[in-house]
């Protein structure tokens, strides 16, 4: 076997890494909060479509106090769809998957927002500052400030209304899961949001990305490795990108810090096309409504 080859097996396997790996958490930890508690704050319906974990009471903070950005939140994850060609197709983590989420919230006021401050801190204490006549010591008060220039600059969250934080990771590296939960929770200590919402890919994707074909190229033609053979869609995805067991793993090692997380995972009842053949596109619908029509006729 050539090196060449040997690197294009490697990149097989990659896609296909056990899911036992020391930073993969596949279920949360005593940190996140009851299930039970959750499912009474979260509907059914959203319940049925993703993979919802609550930290820090997150999903209590959205439905009891940020009704209105939870509402819009949960239209946006009901309206969100993908498609088995999107899930093949190079370049869907910067095209298409995000561009619905941005289509739902951006016009309701959901912007992606920057954090800056200086942190002044005051020292105070007493000290002599003389004495009586008959030799006892007169204290003073005295303090020193000290200003950090900058100490919050540039941490960016992509959606941010109101007191709630929202992001959405399909395919990137996982340690950005550490840029966005750390700023998540510098907002969170600035006082800037409440609570913040991470929507990610469940492990429940895994069977559709081995079973949907080969990847495709930005230009729709096959992908495939240097020695001519297919590349698989699951090559796509490896265990070292983000998706749920990532981010479980982060939350239950209380990398978000004090600031609540609610973690959503899409699961495969997001794609209008899986099971294959089982959902039909609204033009199939018809044509089949007007068919027994005609039969009838």
């Amino acid at each position: 076997m050539t090196d060449e080859a040997e690197a294009d097996d490697a990149e097989d396997l990659e896609g296909e890494a056990e899911r036992s790996l020391d930073d993969v958490a596949l279920a949360p930890s005593e940190a996140a909060d009851p299930q039970d508690a959750v499912d009474r704050k979260i509907p059914q319906d959203i319940r049925d479509k993703y993979e919802i974990v609550s930290y820090r009471n997150a999903a209590v903070i959205l439905a009891e106090t940020r009704q209105s950005e939870l509402y819009e939140i949960l239209e946006a994850l009901r309206a969100f769809s993908i498609t088995t060609r999107m899930i093949r197709t190079a370049g869907g983590n910067e095209s298409e998957m995000p561009k619905a989420i941005s289509n739902a919230l951006r016009p309701l006021g959901w912007h992606e927002t920057i954090i800056k401050a200086d942190l002044e801190v005051t020292l105070s204490w007493r000290e002599r500052i003389g004495q009586t006549k008959d030799g006892k010591p007169v204290m003073g008060p005295k303090e020193r400030t000290i200003k950090r220039e900058k100490y919050l600059d540039g941490h960016k969250i992509d959606y941010v209304k109101g007191k709630v934080a929202f992001d959405f990771e399909w395919n990137s590296k996982d340690q950005t899961f550490d840029r966005d939960l750390y700023a998540m929770n510098a907002f969170f200590l600035a006082g800037a949001i409440d609570v913040g919402v991470l929507v990610t890919r469940s492990a429940k994707l895994d069977e559709v990305f081995r079973k949907v074909g080969p990847a495709l190229t930005k230009t729709g033609e096959v992908e495939k490795f240097k020695d001519g053979r297919e590349k698989p869609t699951m090559a796509k995805y490896g265990a070292s990108t983000t998706w749920m067991g990532k981010l479980i793993y982060r939350l239950n090692a209380g990398r978000n810090g004090g600031c609540p997380i609610l973690a959503v995972g899409i699961t495969p009842r997001a794609i209008s096309d899986w099971p294959p053949g089982e959902r039909k596109s609204l033009e199939e619908v018809a044509n089949d409504l007007l068919a027994q029509g005609k039969k009838k006729g």
